[in-house]
């Protein structure tokens, strides 16, 4: 079953946010990490400027924790939170349904 972690976060500092979030991705690619995310979607919150949710997904819950478990998600985690203006919140969710329009 797919899952999608969701991190809801706050940053000043959003570029550089995206471009750790880039490298680490591109980095995982070049690798051929197996537990790596499938997708990520960054939103911005329209009501509150430095406020980001990142969608994060995954082929199952199996591969998110594999993937959180790697040091390089580890050192991600640790630099990214330099960046924030406070502690992430963290939502796993099991995706039930999944439908594209268009």
């Amino acid at each position: 079953m797919k899952f999608v972690q969701i991190i809801d976060f706050e940053t000043e500092r959003i570029d550089e946010v995206r471009e750790m979030m880039r490298a680490y991705e591109e980095q995982a690619r070049s690798q051929g990490r197996a537990n790596a995310p499938t997708a990520r979607t960054l939103l911005k919150d329209r009501a509150d400027a430095n406020r980001y949710l990142a969608v994060v997904e995954f082929d199952s819950h199996e591969s998110a924790m594999a993937n959180s478990d790697a040091p390089e998600t580890d050192e991600l985690a640790r630099r990214l939170s330099q960046l924030m203006t406070r502690p992430p919140v963290y939502t796993d969710c099991d995706v039930q349904e999944q439908h594209r329009t268009g």
